[in-house]
C-alpha cells in the first residue's frame, strides 16, 4: 500500500510495537499519529509522564527520518480527517480493553467503513491480549487468578517486532506541537519515555530482579521494578519484559506479576464496568458501605494515625507511584478497618498514579475489598502485622512520615503507646477506628 496511519494510544514506543511494524512493512508511507483528547481530562501525574513520552517517541521518530503528528480533538474524527487528506488506504492501532478503548476501537472501525478505510488491530498491550485465553468450561473469561496463571505460563507468546530503521511521512503535514507538561504533578515522579523505561529495565533487569522473589514484599528495600507506569504507557514492551525476565534468576515470580496484570485486561476487557460496578455483587443486596468524609480525608492525606498506611498515602502524593505491598494494606484499611466504598479508593489513585491503568487500579481495588476475583472474599489485612512482617525496622514509615522518623521499632508502627507526653510531642493523629 501507499500510505498508512498509525494511532498511537498507549503504546509510545518503537521497539516491539506490533501496529508500527505492520504499518512500515506493508506501506511506502506511514504517518505516527497521537490524538490529545479533550474529554479523557487526564490527572497531573499522568499527563506529566504522557507529555514526557509523547516528546521520547518524537525525537526517536525524527531519528529515523519520521515525525509524531500531534492533533487535538475526538481521536477518532481526526484520524479520519488526517487519512482522507493522506489518502491512507489503512489505520494500524493497538487493540485495548477499558470502556473508552473498546467503544474508540468500535467508532473507528464504523468510521473508516463508511471512508473506504482498512483497520487493523494489533496486539501490544499484554504479553498475551486479553482474548486468547479462555477456560476449558466455557465461561468466557478466567475469573481466578491461579488457573489463569497456570495456562498464561504455557501460552504460544507471538515474537517481538523489530523497531524500524526508517519511516517515512508524507510531505506537507504539519506535525503539531506537543502537550505542555502539567505543573501540578508530584516532584518525584519518574521521567516518562521509551528510553527512561528501557534503561531502567535494562537496570533492574541485571541487578535487583535476582532478589526479586525473596525482597519483593518488602517496603523500605524497595526491590521493584517501577516499570508499571512505563508499561501503562507502553513505554516498555510487556511482551519483550517477560522474555528477558525468564532468561534471568528471579524471572518467574516477576512474570507472575506480569500475568496478573494480563487476568486484570482479560477481565475488564469481559466486565469494561469493573471501575465502578461490583464485579461480584452480593447475594444479599447492595454493600452498606460507610459514610465517613472526615475518614476519607485523613486517609487520603496520610493522616489516619496508622503509621505504614500513612507511609504509603504520602508516598503516592510525593511519587505518583506506591509499593505494590503498601497498594495492598492501604486499600484494605481503606475497605475492611474503615467500611469505606472501594471507588472512593480506585478514584484518589486514579487520579495520583501514574500507572493508574483502568484495568489493574480497578481489579485490584475489587480484588482487596471483596467484590472482585478474590477467591477469598473475606480476606482482610491487618496493617500492623503486616507492618511487622515488611517493615519490621520501620524504615518506610520513617521515610514518608518524617515526624515518627526518631522512634524506634516497635514504638514506631504503634505511636500511640507511647506515654502521652512523648506522643503528644510528634504532632501525629491517635488512630482511625471504624
Amino acid at each position: 500500500m501507499d500510505t498508512a496511519i498509525v494511532l498511537f494510544t498507549r503504546d509510545l514506543r518503537l521497539h516491539d510495537n506490533p501496529a508500527l511494524a505492520a504499518a512500515c512493512a506493508h506501506a511506502r508511507q506511514v504517518v505516527p499519529l497521537f490524538v490529545v483528547d479533550p474529554a479523557l481530562n487526564v490527572p497531573p501525574n499522568r499527563a506529566r509522564f504522557l507529555a514526557d513520552s509523547l516528546a521520547v517517541l518524537r525525537e526517536e521518530l525524527r531519528e529515523r527520518g519520521g515525525d509524531l503528528v500531534i492533533r487535538k480533538g475526538d481521536p477518532v474524527a481526526e484520524t479520519i480527517r488526517l487519512a482522507t487528506w493522506t489518502s491512507a488506504q489503512t489505520v494500524f492501532v493497538a487493540g485495548d480493553v477499558s470502556r473508552y478503548a473498546a467503544r474508540r476501537e468500535q467508532r473507528l472501525a464504523r468510521e473508516c467503513g463508511r471512508y473506504r478505510i482498512a483497520l487493523e488491530v494489533t496486539p501490544g498491550h499484554a504479553v498475551v491480549p486479553a482474548g486468547d485465553l479462555r477456560p476449558a468450561d466455557g465461561g468466557g473469561h478466567y475469573r481466578i487468578f491461579t488457573p489463569y496463571w497456570r495456562t498464561w505460563r504455557t501460552a504460544a507468546w507471538r515474537q517481538p517486532c523489530q523497531a524500524p530503521e526508517t519511516v517515512s511521512v508524507p510531505a506537507g503535514i504539519e506535525p503539531g506541537d506537543l502537550p505542555f507538561p502539567d505543573r501540578g504533578s508530584s516532584a518525584g515522579l519518574l521521567p516518562g519515555g521509551e528510553r527512561a523505561g528501557r534503561d531502567r529495565a535494562t537496570a533492574w533487569l541485571d541487578g535487583p530482579l535476582k532478589a526479586y522473589g525473596d525482597e519483593r514484599d518488602l517496603l523500605a528495600s524497595d526491590e521493584t521494578s517501577r516499570l508499571s507506569a512505563y508499561l501503562r504507557f507502553g513505554c516498555v514492551s510487556p511482551l519483550a519484559l517477560a522474555q528477558a525476565a525468564l532468561s534471568r534468576p528471579g524471572g518467574e515470580e516477576f512474570c507472575r506479576q506480569l500475568a496478573w496484570r494480563d487476568f486484570f485486561h482479560q477481565v475488564t476487557a469481559a466486565f469494561p464496568d469493573i471501575g465502578t460496578e461490583d464485579y461480584r455483587p452480593s447475594p444479599h443486596g447492595p454493600r452498606n458501605w460507610a459514610e465517613d468524609p472526615d475518614a476519607l480525608d485523613a486517609w487520603r492525606a496520610g493522616r489516619t494515625g496508622i503509621p505504614v498506611v500513612d507511609a504509603g498515602m504520602r508516598q503516592l502524593t510525593a511519587e505518583g507511584f506506591m509499593h505494590n505491598r503498601a497498594r495492598m494494606i492501604t486499600a484494605s484499611f481503606l475497605t475492611r478497618t474503615l467500611g469505606i466504598d472501594w471507588r472512593h479508593g480506585y478514584r484518589h489513585f486514579r487520579e495520583l498514579l501514574a500507572d493508574g491503568d483502568v484495568a489493574c487500579n480497578a481489579g485490584n481495588w475489587q480484588w482487596v475489598a471483596g467484590t472482585g476475583n478474590n477467591p477469598r472474599p473475606g480476606r482482610m489485612l491487618n496493617p500492623l502485622r503486616q507492618a511487622a512482617r515488611f517493615d519490621h525496622d520501620g524504615d518506610y514509615v520513617r521515610r514518608y512520615v518524617p515526624e515518627l522518623a526518631s522512634l524506634a521499632a516497635p514504638y514506631i508502627h504503634t505511636p500511640w503507646k507511647l506515654p502521652t507526653a512523648h506522643r503528644k510531642q510528634l504532632n501525629y493523629p491517635d488512630p482511625l477506628s471504624a
